[in-house]
């Protein structure tokens, strides 16, 4: 069985309360709104890495896993995503194989701009966030990716002191 190489990005996270001007922006420099979510994220133990199956508006699933410096600003991930058909037995599988930290709960409204996709999350517990992700490919290497996302981050006028080195069940203590 061949198993597909791993996948990575460069992401960033910040914390910001105002998303009503951060659509303005994303607007205003031709980022395309793709819609909006309700996602569920169950979080399970694991080794290395961070493990989830997402579910997203309760008709479809997948899950995840990732690998990522805890670090504020700019950081590479590596990441496999797996869709799943029956979300209730795997979670069932997991759970007993590897015990669950935690859920959470988030409405996340996507945009795209070139090879970046831009995440304006409303997340049950913690608040509003803005999370850039580049995904590195053949088209788009981390040299231009680096560009896009710096280009982001000043045209919604976000600072460091805002940044977040932890994901959500991080910040929730799970």
């Amino acid at each position: 069985m061949t198993t597909p190489a791993a996948r990575h990005n460069l992401e960033r996270k910040s914390r910001d309360a105002d998303l009503d001007s951060a659509r303005r922006s994303l607007d205003g420099m031709g980022a395309r709104r793709e819609g909006t979510q309700e996602q569920s994220d169950l979080y399970y133990h694991c080794p290395t890495g961070r493990l989830k199956l997402r579910r997203i508006d309760d008709t479809h699933a997948e899950l995840i896993w990732y690998d990522r410096p805890d670090e504020e600003g700019l950081r590479t991930s590596t990441y496999r995503r797996v869709p799943v058909a029956d979300a209730g037995a795997l979670h069932a599988a997991l759970s007993s194989g590897l015990g669950v930290r935690g859920e959470v709960r988030k409405r996340r409204e996507v945009w795209h701009w070139h090879n970046v996709r831009v995440h304006l999350d409303d997340v049950s517990g913690l608040g509003r966030f803005i999370e850039f992700e580049a995904v590195i490919d053949e088209v788009s290497d981390e040299a231009i990716s680096l560009v896009r996302l710096e280009a982001i981050g000043r045209a919604l006028g976000l600072e460091g002191v805002n940044d977040v080195s932890g994901s959500y069940a991080d910040l929730m203590g799970m």
